[in-house]
């Protein structure tokens, strides 16, 4: 691990460390409804050419969620899947709701779209789960993008999971978009809700998640989530003492006092989480004690300066 290479890099580094990669709501938003929208007339001109009838597809929203609420809205019965990429195995979820595998699955075998088509109420057929996954591959084509932009999906998409097996699948938690694609007729309308962690749909979008340099209106404010704004965190400040034996270690007592090191107090640290940030300097202005930041902490550093001998330390 290298030491960051600006201020700003080290803002980033540390917001990472406290709640994982996540943007300013907004920016998230922007980036989603700019990919769906690329995606749906791409995927309306698929799916028409699959089923061989015209099948509306439309845009219905695009907003900040976590990835376990992929399947909250799904209602009892729903096909999914999980799409992975090289830079993270649930790189997309895609879930399909009931009444949308039906309309699909009765256009595909020459139902009548002007006709109501009957409700599926049950666990899904192969045949529904097969029709689902061929769903699932042309909207992940559709989303996946190409050149700069493209989200580099493992494509075909693996086969739909539904029943018990979907529902008890396992999420892995962190913030995402969901995009919520709207499957219709004249008479009948179901959805499909794509999740992306916010990680993937930053990274590269347009320079979405990129920050300039010079730019320094961006502040740790304008990279937090709402949710996250409003999450409370616990500093703590620790200084080291000086190095002991096991042998002394064992021998102390009650009461004991123990001096500190010569050089510990330009040495405290400032934590949350469990996590090391800053390396401070302990001080004390009137009657509180107080610690001055002095520079982002790096874990490559400490641990060679760990091995170095007693006294030696960073120059």
């Amino acid at each position: 691990m290298t030491s960051p290479g600006s201020p700003l890099q080290a803002r980033s580094l540390i917001i990472e460390r406290l709640v994982g990669d996540s943007g300013e709501a907004d920016q998230v938003i922007d980036a989603g409804r700019a990919m769906a929208e690329r995606a749906v007339p791409l995927l309306q001109k698929a799916l028409s050419s699959e089923l061989g009838a015209p099948v509306s597809v439309d845009l219905k929203a695009v907003e900040v969620s976590r990835v376990p609420e992929a399947r909250s809205r799904a209602g009892d019965t729903f096909a999914m899947t999980v799409v992975g990429s090289p830079a993270s195995s649930d790189a997309m979820t895609l879930v399909i709701d009931a009444p949308a595998i039906a309309i699909i699955v009765s256009t595909l075998f020459g139902g009548d779209p002007d006709m109501p088509v009957s409700p599926i109420e049950r666990d899904l057929s192969p045949i529904e789960a097969d029709v689902s996954t061929m769903v699932f591959q042309e909207v992940a084509q559709a989303l996946n993008g190409s050149g700069r932009r493209s989200l580099e999906l493992r494509l075909p998409a693996p086969r739909a999971m539904s029943g018990i097996e979907a529902r008890r699948h396992v999420l892995r938690d962190g913030a995402a978009i969901r995009i919520v694609l709207g499957i219709s007729t004249p008479v009948d309308s179901g959805s499909i809700t794509v999740t992306i962690p916010q990680r993937i749909v930053l990274a590269g979008r347009d320079g979405t998640a990129s920050v300039s340099e010079d730019d320094h209106g961006t502040s740790w404010r304008a990279r937090f989530s709402e949710e996250v704004m409003r999450s409370t965190v616990a500093l703590e400040a620790t200084m080291p003492l000086a190095r002991l034996t096991l042998g002394d270690l064992a021998d102390l007592e009650v009461g004991q006092v123990i001096d500190f090191d010569e050089t510990a107090q330009s040495r405290a640290r400032l934590g949350a989480r469990g996590q090391t940030l800053f390396v401070c300097e302990f001080g004390k202005l009137g009657q509180n004690y107080t610690v001055r930041i002095k520079h982002p902490f790096d874990a490559g550093q400490d641990f060679i300066d760990g091995l170095m001998p007693a006294g030696a330390g960073r120059a």
